[in-house]
């Protein structure tokens, strides 16, 4: 009689820690962040953009990656005539990426115009939310820009 209880007990045992394994799932991201910045991205740009004081038309190509770093080179419009044209670099934490860039422009009369860009950009679904703040020999910048991979 003992043994069969206790056989009853170890077969109820095992039974359940199968069931408990079965309804139990861990979340995992099955598409890590890294993979999804290769590639070329750029602006969406919505009806109405102002341009004073701001950026417009940023394109930006990976070219180095890693689990945590991501840079490459990008090109943007400030203030409708600077055409900029420098680095980009930032640090993945999950869905956030803290960034820095910095560049050169030309136009509006003119030349060799340093640039200097920050933010914190998100992941929102297919899209990488932009919002950035930065100096310019214009002025300064700030506004938020969404991208895409083209």
């Amino acid at each position: 009689m003992k043994n069969r209880l206790l056989y009853v007990g170890m077969l109820c045992a095992v039974l359940s820690a199968g069931c408990f394994e079965m309804f139990h799932q861990t979340t995992t991201n099955p598409t890590p962040t890294v993979q999804l910045l290769g590639g070329t991205w750029q602006s969406v740009t919505p009806t109405g953009t102002s341009l004073v004081n701001s950026c417009a038309n940023f394109r930006w190509t990976a070219t180095e990656q890693s689990a945590t770093v991501v840079a490459g080179n990008f090109s943007a419009l400030c203030f409708g005539v600077l055409q900029v044209s420098g680095s980009a670099r930032g640090t993945i934490s999950g869905s956030t990426i803290n960034w820095t860039a910095t560049a050169i422009a030309n136009g509006g009369g003119f030349t060799e115009c340093p640039v200097s860009l920050t933010g914190t950009a998100t992941f929102d679904g297919d899209q990488i939310r932009v919002p950035y703040t930065g100096t310019t020999c214009m002025g300064n910048v700030s506004g938020t820009e969404i991208l895409r991979k083209s």
